[in-house]
């Protein structure tokens, strides 16, 4: 099975000029936040990151000061199996899918494998 089959697609970005508020809100809906210039991924916001910077002067950060670098990706043709591998390699539970230009083109989710593989 492919990523493009169980990933879901989309996942607006956010400039890296974005409030960490307003990611914290995001990221109630979204689950990542990911982070881009000129149409192109250049981080990602998860709430590892938000937990992370819980201490300290929050209300001055932005997401460029908090997002993961550089950034862990697989592309929709890569099999299942090899995208839980990056996933593992790297502990994440949340994957940015890419096109070969790293224009985003969804999120690969271990849910979204879950939920797929099962049946």
């Amino acid at each position: 099975m492919k990523v493009r089959d169980v990933m879901h697609p989309g996942g607006a970005l956010v400039a890296p000029e974005t409030p960490l508020s307003q990611l914290a809100a995001m990221m109630r809906d979204e689950g990542v936040v990911p982070v881009g210039e000129c149409d192109r991924l250049v981080g990602i916001v998860t709430e590892r990151e938000i937990a992370a910077c819980a201490t300290g002067d929050v209300a001055k950060l932005t997401a460029r000061d908090v997002m993961s670098k550089p950034i862990v990706y697989c592309y929709p043709e890569e099999e299942i199996d090899d995208a839980l591998r990056i996933m593992n390699k790297h502990h994440v539970r949340r994957l940015p899918v890419v096109s070969h230009q790293k224009r985003m083109v969804g999120v690969l989710s271990l849910v979204d494998i879950a939920g797929k593989t099962r049946h």
